[in-house]
């Protein structure tokens, strides 16, 4: 087995969340459950409520409500993401929509207590939102826009032949009725909103002002953000309107991820819920040949704890070879 390069965290982020996601750690892996009590209690009032449906089989509210999946994956990510780090400090960050403000926290732009009230707000902001979803096609972006419209729009970009619609609900089925007509693969995102529309403009009007009124620090690792497809620079960190517009602005995963592995060899370890990111990460020009290399930190499908252990402790032990080399 060849060493890996220096450890690349991968923190998704909306439509990768899953029930009982991760609870397998909590209570066992120490680290893990420290940071997840930290988000619960930062939370305040809310934090209990957060706690007892992530762990709950039948929870009172679905994780795929926005007003679960927006900070469970927060706080997923990011306690992975301590977990991660806390034998071999990462030598960079990539978030996917919500998983950049995780990456903002570990990187130190943002205090964990400050980034909580700013996800807070914004998940007050998209209560309001139009009902809508996103849907991934098995196309490139070349390939979708003869089917875009101004309700419908490129969400994001994972692959070169994975692009992700965004757009209201009606207009976006006949968009996927039109696709699937034409022999494109489509699947919805479970998402209760347009996320990366710019049908949340409304929605997220007062983020930039609550985005003012916290500090945010230079991050202390490098930050490839999904939104530019480039490292954080200082201009961006210390831009309240470039935080304020990520639910509106499309996410460039695959144009990150190029950056990033442009800049070198990494072991990539996604630390979230499912394998999503990982396993397009595996499919990277840079990956194949044998230079990079990537680990997951939670199974594929959650809701087996010994799995979540398992999975979990196999990641740590591929990144505790880092440390040897």
């Amino acid at each position: 087995m060849t060493t890996p390069g220096p450890v690349a965290l991968l923190l998704p982020g909306q439509g990768s969340q899953q029930a009982l996601m991760a609870t397998g750690l909590y209570g066992h892996e120490e680290v893990f459950t420290e940071a997840m009590d930290e988000v619960f209690a930062a939370f305040e009032g809310e934090g209990p409520r957060l706690r007892d449906d992530w762990l709950a089989a039948r929870p009172q509210v679905s994780v795929d409500h926005m007003t679960r999946s927006q900070p469970l994956l927060f706080a997923v990510d990011y306690a992975l993401g301590r977990l991660a780090g806390s034998r071999e400090r990462p030598a960079a960050l990539l978030g996917h929509s919500v998983g950049e403000m995780a990456a903002a926290v570990l990187g130190g732009v943002f205090d964990l207590a400050d980034a909580v009230r700013l996800l807070r707000e914004r998940v007050r902001g998209l209560s309001g939102a139009v009902p809508g979803g996103m849907l991934v096609v098995a196309a490139s972006v070349r390939e979708v826009e003869p089917f875009l419209r101004p309700d419908v729009v490129v969400g994001a970009i994972n692959a070169p032949r994975q692009t992700v619609l965004a757009g209201a609900e009606a207009p976006l089925l006949a968009v996927e009725e039109a696709l699937r007509d034409s022999a494109f693969t489509c699947r919805r995102v479970p998402a209760t909103c347009p996320f990366h529309s710019p049908l949340l403009a409304f929605s997220v009007a007062g983020a930039e002002r609550a985005f003012a009124a916290v500090p945010a620090r230079p991050p202390s690792i490098p930050i490839y953000s999904g939104y530019t497809a480039a490292v954080l620079t200082a201009e961006q960190v210390d831009s309240p309107a470039f935080w304020a517009s990520h639910p509106v602005a499309p996410v460039l995963f695959r144009p990150a991820l190029d950056a990033l592995l442009a800049s070198g060899d990494f072991l990539l370890v996604e630390a979230g819920p499912g394998q999503g990111l990982a396993s397009l990460a595996r499919r990277h020009p840079a990956v194949r040949p044998g230079g990079s290399e990537v680990v997951a930190m939670s199974p594929a499908r959650a809701g087996d704890p010994r799995a979540d252990r398992d999975t979990a402790r196999a990641a740590m032990r591929r990144i505790r070879a880092t440390t040897r080399a």
